[in-house]
């Protein structure tokens, strides 16, 4: 019972300030998931820490604690957000969180985003000619315009993935998609480059088409270098 009141402050910050950062009109997609579940986890966290702290005034420590670890969860996971939208946007698409986006072969850039991460695909065929890693002109302008918006969020962590069928050896694919990453990391100026080979495909190499869907590159942008991960696996 001790926790009662803290969890009730922690629920009532981040209700409001879940409320405080959905503005309407800022972005093409409104869910805010990321702003919601940060904000949540925030307000638990520090009501909890508020509330066992020493000394007379618990309950107020609790609420004090809730509406810090609210704004600072909810903070990071509105970046999220609104870094989603205004890159989609940017690029003439929407955020698609959809897990068959990824196969439909009309898609030729995918946003989307995680709790922890804002992840952008960009297929091959629009990229690099066959067998090149050097970007082509109207790749090169897309990716530069993610460099653009990136300046306004100089916390972000960049993670550049390469991606290939598996037609030739392993080690071939593995040096052609890491050359490919760094094409895209020499103007996003990623933290994590990484060449993936033909591993982690996202439909069986067994068709022209499912082969043309595996060849991409992958950019996660993290608010959190702890939350990182192998873009391999």
């Amino acid at each position: 019972m001790k926790f009662t009141k803290p969890m009730i402050a922690a629920s009532l910050v981040a209700f409001m300030l879940g409320g405080c950062y959905e503005q309407p009109g800022l972005t093409e997609n409104g869910s805010y998931d990321r702003t919601k579940t940060g904000a949540l986890v925030g307000a638990i966290a520090g009501a909890v820490a508020g509330y066992n702290t020493k000394g007379h005034h618990k309950n107020r420590r609790a609420a004090i604690g809730a509406l810090s670890g609210a704004a600072i969860g909810g903070g990071a996971g509105y970046i999220l957000d609104k870094q989603a939208n205004e890159i989609a946007h940017a690029l003439g698409t929407g955020v698609d969180n959809d897990p068959l986006a990824a196969l439909d072969p009309n898609k030729s850039i995918i946003v989307s985003k995680t709790e922890t991460y804002v992840k952008l695909m960009f297929r091959d065929k629009m990229m690099f000619a066959t067998a090149s890693s050097t970007l082509q002109a109207s790749a090169s302008r897309k990716v530069q315009i993610v460099a653009q918006l990136l300046q306004k969020y100089p916390q972000t962590i960049v993670g550049i993935a390469g991606f290939t069928d598996n037609r030739g050896s392993y080690g071939y694919n593995q040096t052609l998609s890491k050359k490919r990453a760094v094409s895209v990391s020499n103007i996003l100026g990623g933290t994590m480059t990484k060449g993936c080979s033909f591993d982690k495909p996202v439909a069986p190499n067994n068709t022209s088409s499912n082969k043309a869907l595996n060849r991409r590159v992958e950019v996660y942008l993290y608010q959190d270098k702890n939350a990182m991960s192998d873009p391999c696996i």
